[in-house]
This record gives C-alpha cells, sequence and structure tokens, in this order.
C-alpha cells in the first residue's frame, strides 16, 4: 500500500515484481553514475584552462566513447527483454479469472466455475469502515488463493479501461472487442490495490481494484459460500 510523500515503489507482492524493483534499482545505478561522470567532465572543463591535444583530437578515446555507451545500453537491455519475457509466460495457471471494464466498474468471472460471476464498486466515502481507504475499497474484493499462477483475462465493454495492481507488477489495457491476458504469482496474504489506469470518463477516478490474497483454503470456503449464494 502506497503512503503519502512515498518516493519509490510498493512493496513486492509478487516475484515478477520483485524482478521489477532488481531491474529500476540496476538502471537507475547506471543513469546515476552516467549523471557523475557527465557533471564531472563539465566541471572539469569550464574550470581548468588546460587543454591537451588528445582530448581534441584522438582516435582512440572517440573508439572508446562510442564503444561504452554501447555496452551500457546492451547492459541495460538484456535484463529488460528477460522481464518481458517473463511477464508474458503463462505456465498452467491453476486459476482463471475475467476482469471486464465498465463504466465505471469492474466485473470478474471465475471462468473454472460453472457461476461465480460478480460486479466490483467503489464504496462510496459515508458508507467505509475505520481502516478502509477512501477511493480504493471495493463492495466485492477480487479473491485469490496464495501462491498460485493466476492467469487475468481483461477485456472492456464500452471504452478504454487498465487493469493495474501496483504491488502486484500487473498491468493490462482492457480493450472492447479484444482479450488480453497476463499471470501474476501473490507471493503472500494481504489486500492489493490498484484503480483503473487508462482514462475513461468522469468517474475514472472512481473504479479502484482490490485483490484479496487468502490460503487456498480460505480460497476455497469462499468459492463455495459464493456459489451458494448465487
Amino acid at each position: 500500500m502506497a503512503h503519502p510523500a512515498q518516493l519509490g515503489f510498493q512493496d513486492a507482492a509478487s516475484p515478477v515484481m520483485e524482478e521489477l524493483l532488481h531491474f529500476h534499482d540496476h538502471a537507475m545505478m547506471i543513469v546515476f553514475l552516467i549523471s557523475v561522470l557527465v557533471l564531472y567532465i563539465i566541471v572539469a572543463m569550464i574550470s581548468t584552462k588546460l587543454t591537451d591535444k588528445y582530448i581534441l583530437d584522438s582516435q582512440e578515446i572517440e573508439i572508446i566513447w562510442t564503444v561504452l555507451p554501447a555496452i551500457t545500453l546492451i547492459m541495460i537491455a538484456l535484463p529488460s527483454l528477460r522481464i518481458l519475457y517473463l511477464m508474458d509466460e503463462i505456465n498452467n495457471p491453476h486459476l482463471t479469472i475475467k476482469a471486464i471494464g465498465h463504466q465505471w466498474y469492474w466485473s470478474y468471472e471465475y471462468t473454472d466455475y460453472s457461476d461465480l460471476g460478480f460486479d466490483s464498486y467503489m464504496l462510496p466515502t459515508q458508507d467505509l469502515t475505520p481502516g478502509q481507504f477512501r477511493l480504493l475499497e471495493a463492495d466485492h474484493r477480487m479473491v485469490i488463493p496464495v501462491e498460485s499462477p493466476i492467469r487475468i483475462l481483461v477485456t472492456a465493454e464500452d471504452v478504454l479501461h487498465s487493469w493495474a495492481v501496483p504491488a502486484l507488477g500487473v498491468k493490462m489495457d482492457a480493450v472492447p472487442g479484444r482479450l488480453n491476458q497476463a499471470t501474476f504469482i501473490a507471493s503472500r496474504p494481504g489486500v492489493y490495490y490498484g484503480q483503473c489506469s487508462e482514462i475513461c470518463g468522469a468517474n475514472h477516478s472512481f473504479m479502484p481494484i482490490v485483490v484479496e490474497a487468502v490460503p487456498l483454503q480460505h480460497f476455497e470456503d469462499w468459492s463455495t459460500l459464493m456459489l451458494e449464494d448465487a
């Protein structure tokens, strides 16, 4: 859960998000070193009156400042491509959930069950209980088992939406007439919040996403109860 004045990412709750955090730190360190080097060169050239003919005209230094940026780009590109392929890898998901974006709420269908689905609306401020978050709490949470591969199928009924949960490292566009898919694994039990991340109209800010990861036994009890109520 994000907090006011937070500068970094939320704590990772899935293996993919952990990889993204590591890649962010890796890339930021490279950017920091480049910035320090460039700042040092600028200060040195401004502050000194000495010149060197090997700086002004040298084949060797031109080779160096051509090859080093290429190596730096490779050091950034290879981990990035690895994570991209990891995010697209879907192997035998234990559960498939279809998320449908509407103006302005989400619908969830558990496709492995015959009749398990519900709409998820934002809770109005006056209905919140102590400890619940304004504009982030929903009347029905998307409940998933912890440490299980989950496939999420994302689409929309009317306009463009985007299903995003930062702590899980998931952000997938919901496009009318198109079915996009993503996968994630919740590493630990908890409640993870997200919001629609595509401007979709007047109430774009009022369609939160709430994912609750629970142990498998609790998930089975919840699904049985939902099927009985249906």
